[in-house]
């Protein structure tokens, strides 16, 4: 459920955290771990000197007459200090534990001290506060004898951790760098080795992206990964149903488009016969006439109803419906003007055609139809008699593109600006469409935003010259097909 309800996010994303975080949480580990190493490496070195420090001392504690004594001359203690890069203390105690030299306040050894195994002598290291700093004390056991007595002596050197805290610093900060340099290099490998092992995977997306909306063709599963292969299978798998789905969709069309136009055909027919009849026969009643007008009207209207509904399942199927290719919309709209041109003259209608030229469009040419003989046999039968109709066609340049656009304009009743939205709405009449057809079906201008949509075209709704009927202008890319048609004839040339 809690993937089903919330976003995956990048694919790539998840795997540049899943494999940089783990690896930043062993850096930081590895980095206490560093840490501590350079102070057990700092301790080695720097107990190193201290020991020597420390021996170097001893060499000056002897007994006189009977008394230890030491003899520290400062140069010694001076090059101790520059030795060790720190401040230097001493305490120099005798056989019986009596002070003799040096720092009387020194931090005693303390009675837990072991031995350090990694030197011969007596020697322990401890650390301790002096005078509020940390220091490193060194504790060494010396024999010392004359020939009146013999004893052992303790002398504790202590120096400042300073030099000690430096070098650990410093081997933290040498090992750290480097390893930021080595978390940057594996996270740039990282990079480019996750955007090479998807690379197969973005190409499916382009080819998907790519697909015309009639190629239901199966992707090849062995252009991607062995673990992405049954999604593919999959995918073309539902491509297959869709495939059959929309083949029975389309017959079923087709058969209704026979079984309800047939009969209605016939009834339409004979409430004709019925009306030619009672204009033959005399003494026949006006209500039956009427009647009779009023079943070839309702027949008339079911007729028209059922030819927008077939025309409008074929729109939503898309530009499947007659396939894809270079369409002449000069020409079809010319086309559509002349097959409608006598319904205009019937109605006293002044039907005009405008072009400036040919202009090509990629789409259906059976649905490009569908929705040109929407346009204007609404623009006739919303126009009252006298009235003009024009049909025009042209292209459009906006910004660096360059637009086809069929325009139908009328001078009939129009559509307030706030219906102009709700019109592409199936079933819904505007009330000035109702006033003056009451007939209609209300499915004309869904039929044609279907049709432009399929088409990657857009509807704009505007007012008719001089704020006079309604200007319909659907707007569509140009042909690409043949563009691309008309440079290849040019290069074999």
């Amino acid at each position: 459920m809690s993937h089903a309800s919330g976003k995956l996010g990048s694919l790539r994303s998840q795997l540049m955290r899943w494999l940089l975080v783990p690896l930043l949480m062993l850096v930081a580990l590895d980095a206490v771990s560093v840490y501590y190493n350079a102070l057990e490496v700092a301790d080695l070195a720097y107990d190193r000197s201290l020991l020597a420090s420390t021996r170097a001392l001893a060499e000056r504690v002897s007994v006189v007459n009977g008394q230890v004594v030491a003899d520290v001359p400062y140069v010694a203690l001076d090059s101790f200090e520059t030795d060790t890069l720190g401040r230097i203390y001493y305490k120099v105690t005798g056989v019986k534990g009596e002070f003799v030299s040096g720092y009387e306040d020194l931090p005693p050894l303390p009675p837990d001290v072991k031995r350090s195994e990694a030197y011969p002598a007596l020697v322990r290291f401890y650390q301790a506060d002096y005078h509020d700093q940390p220091v490193r004390i060194a504790a060494l056991y010396q024999p010392v004898y004359d020939d009146t007595m013999r004893g052992i002596a303790m002398i504790q050197v202590g120096e400042t951790m300073d030099a000690r805290r430096g070098l650990t610093r410093k081997i933290l900060f040498d090992t750290m760098w480097r390893q930021g340099v080595l978390v940057v290099v594996a996270a740039l490998l990282v990079w480019f080795a996750v955007r090479f092992v998807l690379r197969p995977l973005m190409q499916l997306r382009s080819d998907v992206e790519s697909r015309a909306p009639t190629d239901l063709s199966d992707f090849d599963p062995a252009r991607v990964h062995k673990e992405v292969r049954p999604l593919v299978l999959a995918v073309n798998g539902y491509m297959e149903r869709l495939q059959t789905l929309i083949t029975g969709q389309r017959r079923f069309i087709a058969d209704a488009s026979h079984q309800l136009r047939t009969p209605l055909t016939v009834l339409k027919t004979q409430a004709e016969l019925a009306l030619r009849e009672s204009d033959r026969t005399p003494g026949n009643s006006v209500a039956l006439r009427e009647l009779v007008e009023s079943i070839a009207n309702t027949t008339d209207s079911t007729v028209h109803l059922a030819n927008r509904l077939l025309t409008l399942a074929r729109a939503e199927h898309g530009a499947a419906e007659g396939g894809i290719a270079p369409v002449s919309l000069t020409d079809a709209a010319r086309q559509v003007a002349l097959e409608l041109a006598q319904s205009a003259v019937a109605r006293r209608i002044d039907l005009a055609f405008d072009a400036s030229g040919e202009v090509m469009i990629d789409g259906s040419p059976l649905l490009l139809h569908e929705m040109m003989v929407n346009l204007l046999d609404n623009a006739i039968r919303y126009t009252p008699a006298d009235g003009k109709v024009t049909m025009r066609v042209c292209q459009q340049n906006i910004a660096a593109d360059v637009y086809a656009v069929l325009e139908v304009e009328d001078t009939g009743a129009g559509i307030a600006a706030a219906d102009r939205e709700r019109v592409f709405a199936p079933f819904y009449r505007a009330p000035s469409a109702q006033l003056a057809n009451p007939h209609g079906a209300g499915l004309g201008m869904a039929i044609v935003r279907d049709i432009a949509s399929a088409h990657g075209g857009d509807i704009i709704l505007a007012d008719g010259p001089s704020d006079l009927g309604l200007l319909v202008r659907v707007r569509f890319p140009v042909s690409r097909m043949a563009a691309g048609a008309t440079s290849g004839k040019s290069g074999k040339a």
